[in-house]
């Protein structure tokens, strides 16, 4: 199923974008897209059932926002360094393990919805990245079979990233991570069982019309079920949590001088192949 929440910012309403792409109103069955529905299959076979007998209502997508397709996120989890390609681009020795980070809940906006240029920046960066979603608790998961059980679907993220702030200003990267509006996630959530091979993802992103960024999951040091178990020995992870699992070559901090950092009046696309497509207009905190 493709899982998304349609409305005004913080008012969204959960919808469902059915196979012949229509969107269709779930508010008559469940309450809201977040960890609880994705922790009960018993919810989540009620929009199943729902959606094959064609009980759910039309929405009409004129002029109707998508926001973030989960509500009530726990935390960001982020995975740095995780594509081979990447840490080649950036001259970084590939990590012995996964290189983990966070970003507040509250970073996380639509798809396409504005992305602001922090106050002081002067190397603001892109990335495309596979969001994982969590529908079921992990602690301590002991193999990837079980880790990808834990996985109730996945979702196109962009990372953005304030480099200076994230490498030059001491600390650690949550500076150049945690800027308002740095990280869309959607548009859909679309469930673990449409996802044969997350290992088998093509993600793409363009600035202002130009391809930057044309890579694949094929290319992660670190694959979707290793992320997942070794996250679950650190730290507990609950349904809604979401993990960024890194991203490709073809950032601006990877470019030669001059870098094309990222400047008001931008446009940032980007999409993950079976996942949707992102697009953002970059403009001035």
């Amino acid at each position: 199923m493709k899982l998304l929440r349609v409305g005004t910012a913080g008012a969204e309403k959960p919808a469902l974008l059915d196979a012949e792409g229509n969107l269709r109103d779930l508010s008559g069955v469940v309450p809201d897209i977040d960890g609880a529905l994705l922790a009960d299959a018993g919810a989540l076979q009620r929009i199943r059932t729902a959606a094959e007998a064609g009980e759910l209502p039309s929405l009409d997508a004129t002029g109707l926002r998508v926001g973030p397709p989960l509500g009530r996120i726990g935390k960001v989890v982020c995975i740095g360094l995780n594509y081979h390609d990447h840490a080649r681009e950036t001259g970084a020795e590939p990590p012995a393990e996964p290189v983990i980070f966070f970003k507040a809940a509250d970073t996380v906006v639509g798809p396409n919805d504005t992305v602001l240029v922090p106050r002081g920046s002067s190397k603001t960066d892109w990335e495309v990245e596979l969001a994982v979603v969590i529908g079921r608790t992990a602690r301590y998961v002991e193999s990837a079979e079980e880790a990808l059980a834990h996985v109730a679907g996945y979702a196109v993220a962009h990372d953005v990233s304030e480099r200076e702030f994230q490498i030059e200003r001491g600390g650690t990267w949550d500076k150049g991570k945690n800027c308002e509006t740095f990280n869309p996630l959607g548009p859909w959530l679309v469930t673990a069982d449409e996802v044969a091979d997350p290992q088998n993802l093509p993600l793409k992103l363009w600035v202002n019309g130009e391809l930057k960024q044309n890579g694949t999951t094929a290319e992660q040091i670190f694959p979707v079920a290793e992320v997942v178990r070794y996250v679950s020995q650190f730290m507990t992870l609950y349904p809604g949590d979401v993990i960024n699992t890194g991203t490709p070559a073809g950032v601006a901090m990877g470019q030669p001088e001059p870098k094309p950092y990222l400047r008001a009046g931008d446009v940032v696309e980007l999409e993950i192949e079976g996942l949707g497509r992102q697009r953002q207009e970059l403009k001035d905190a």
